[in-house]
């Protein structure tokens, strides 16, 4: 009995996975939650059309808790959009999508990853630095911000080999 009351509270690991154009509708609903701008469905769909795009989910149950999304030409690739549910955020799911998309970007042969993050955006950074990114360049004014004020878009890179 005891067991079966502990499952019923046990956190559940999300399932991750390899994103396709099925999952285009929630991957775009997580994007609009996530971003200022927001992906519609058919520009999700697009991506994930796309030979040179590279894109994993993470469900929980029948849920989108979190997707990543790259684009890999030669051996560079460049991540697109990282996004975790509101609900499932501060719990290790980011690491372990990029860590996956990681892996399976080398096994494709990309050398280097590439990505854009807001300057001021403190839970990516600390995602990117853990995970071996360093900036690279900095590009002034980049985002919106609040309140008038822009923010510089940081170009962070890891090297793969």
């Amino acid at each position: 009995m005891i067991g079966f009351i502990s499952s019923l509270f046990a956190r559940s690991e999300p399932m991750l996975a390899e994103a396709s154009t099925r999952d285009a509708s929630m991957i775009a609903a997580l994007h609009g939650a996530s971003f200022r701008r927001g992906w519609s469905e058919q520009e999700v769909e697009g991506l994930l059309l796309d030979r040179h795009v590279v894109a994993h989910r993470a469900m929980m149950g029948a849920n989108m808790a979190g997707f990543i999304m790259s684009r890999l030409i030669e051996d560079e690739a460049e991540i697109l959009s990282v996004a975790v549910a509101r609900r499932q955020r501060a719990r290790g799911l980011a690491r372990k999508l990029l860590g996956l998309h990681l892996r399976r970007l080398a096994g494709l042969g990309a050398r280097a990853v590439f990505l854009e993050v807001d300057e001021h955006n403190d839970p990516a950074l600390r995602l990117y630095r853990r995970a071996g990114f360093s900036e690279v360049s900095r590009r002034p004014n980049y985002y919106p911000g609040t309140g008038g004020k822009a923010a510089a878009a940081l170009v962070l890179r890891r090297d793969l080999f």
